[in-house]
């Protein structure tokens, strides 16, 4: 409890608010007209609005284009003036179809052909709670800790998870299944071996603050460990637009941190990306610390310490943890071939995720670099649901990504060639979680 305070107290004069042994006691009481305060005095963060704006105008540039058969002028004309941009291909059907991003299956078929990313799942997906700002996460693609608590009892502790100390149930919250705590909490994430040297965490979390809920995770296999640096995540309470993320000494030391805004109340995306002993950690589409030479450990579990109360529950879903590799130009070099996790879709859809820029860049510039690659893009869906529409999401997929990175990288699409093959090529097991997610994923093929 001391390290917590300790940590706790910290974080809360790292982003801003003044805090000293006299004052503790009361910290609680007064923290509402602190962070007040501490929200008029605080500098604007700055972005970088170049990088912001050139991912939101690709994704925009994909989702604003209909192709119409030249014939079709009933399609061009709603088109412009829907404000689209007309692409004119004789394959179009008749009424015209999204350049990059085809209509959603059918809701049976939403529910059986998952996206790609960690955070999707059959419930309706909660928006994030920022713009994507300095957003370079790409997860692992080998995954070590799947669960979204869908086979798990209403009522019950996650059977997957570790349970050490609190309140905490798997609940319906909002259209979704999350795991709620009512109290102060700690729980740990197995891991079926050690954490590689690079790695990814995921996850979604809301603290619905009267008061001042943290998230610690600690990588060390240690409860209380001072030796090692922790991950934190913040939200203020009602009273304050601002929240924040970092990484910390055990003793509650600053190594750095990093502020949003409009994340209380909300869910948003926690990401930590670790290669070696750098670290960089996101809340929601905004990178709040970048550290070169962090001690994050290398245990077989994840210790995850919080805080939360019955007036303000804190709710986590869709853990995942993924083990890293090397870039896909090295394994594509070696293997002919290479996977990856990066690529976010909409659930049963074809429409790319803006979390998806920082993968689609690395392969928009490989390809560049390497005039003389030629790729197959491979959609991969697990075995739920229909075959028939698993495979059909596949193919839409990897279309989609074929002609994202032809619009926005200026690639020879003689270069590309798109392919779905749906639940028949498994790199997994379809029986777990982490199974069916290692198979649900896009792979890049040297032809």
């Amino acid at each position: 409890m001391q390290q917590r305070f300790a940590i706790a107290t910290m974080f809360v004069a790292a982003l801003g608010i003044a805090t000293s042994a006299a004052d503790a006691q009361s910290l609680g009481d007064r923290l509402k007209k602190r962070a007040s305060e501490a929200a008029k005095r605080t500098a604007e963060q700055k972005v970088d609005q170049k990088a912001t704006q050139a991912t939101n105008a690709a994704l925009d540039k994909a989702e604003n284009t209909i192709k119409c058969a030249t014939s079709d002028t009933a399609c061009q004309d709603k088109a412009k003036s829907d404000g689209k941009t007309v692409v004119i291909d004789d394959s179009a059907p008749k009424g015209g179809a999204p350049a990059a991003a085809a209509a959603s299956t059918s809701a049976a078929s939403a529910s059986s052909a998952n996206s790609s990313s960690a955070t999707a799942s059959d419930t309706a997906e909660p928006k994030e709670a920022a713009a994507f700002v300095n957003f370079d996460f790409v997860p692992g693609e080998r995954v070590l800790f799947a669960d979204d608590l869908t086979k798990d009892n209403v009522g019950d502790f996650p059977k997957r998870l570790e349970f050490v100390k609190g309140n905490m149930e798997v609940a319906e919250w909002k259209g979704a299944r999350w795991l709620r705590a009512t109290t102060d909490g700690q729980f740990e994430i197995p891991l079926p071996e050690n954490l590689p040297d690079r790695f990814t965490v995921e996850f979604e979390h809301v603290g619905v603050a009267s008061s001042w809920p943290f998230v610690t995770l600690t990588f060390a296999g240690k409860r209380d460990d001072r030796a090692g640096d922790q991950v934190v995540f913040k939200t203020w309470d009602g009273n304050s637009a601002t929240s924040g993320g970092g990484v910390f000494g055990g003793d509650g030391t600053e190594r750095a941190k990093g502020q949003v805004k409009d994340a209380q109340n909300k869910p948003f995306t926690a990401r930590i990306m670790v290669d070696g002993r750098y670290a960089k950690v996101y809340m929601g589409g905004t990178r709040v610390a970048n550290v070169p030479n962090a001690t994050l450990g290398r245990a077989n579990k994840i210790f995850i310490m919080f805080d939360a109360s019955a007036d303000s529950p804190a709710y986590f879903r869709n853990f995942r943890v993924a083990a890293g590799g090397r870039k896909l130009y090295d394994a594509i070099a070696e293997k002919g071939r290479a996977s990856t996790q990066g690529i976010y879709f909409d659930t049963g859809s074809d429409r790319i995720r803006p979390e998806s820029a920082p993968t689609l860049k690395e392969i928009g510039e490989m390809l560049k670099e390497h005039a003389d690659l030629k790729l197959t893009i491979e959609g991969h869906t697990d075995n739920v649901g229909a075959a028939a529409s698993n495979q059909g999401l596949s193919e839409k997929r990897a279309a989609a990504v074929r002609q994202f990175l032809i619009d926005n990288y200026s690639v020879d699409g003689a270069r590309l060639t798109a392919k779905g093959l749906g639940s028949t090529k498994p790199v997994g097991s379809n029986d777990t979680p982490e199974g069916r997610q290692n198979n649900r994923r896009v792979e890049l093929v040297k032809m």
